[in-house]
């Protein structure tokens, strides 16, 4: 998983795999996905995300099932 954040576009970008992107679907007005060829969601992009999400306070967890 890759996450990057944009702060000259306030833009933040989810990658979940790498993988070739086949088609970005838009979830709402703001909001991007991408899908693989086997309709799998690959990535998320976020506009607009101070406002939308909470950005200063990101934290990350891994657990191992």
């Amino acid at each position: 998983m890759k996450i990057q954040y944009f702060q000259d576009t306030d833009t933040l970008h989810i990658e979940f795999r790498a993988t070739e992107v086949a088609e970005t679907r838009d979830l709402d007005e703001d909001t991007l996905l991408d899908i693989d060829r086997d309709g799998k969601i690959c990535g998320i992009t976020i506009e607009h995300a101070k406002h939308r999400t909470d950005i200063p306070m990101f934290s990350y967890e891994y657990s191992v099932a």
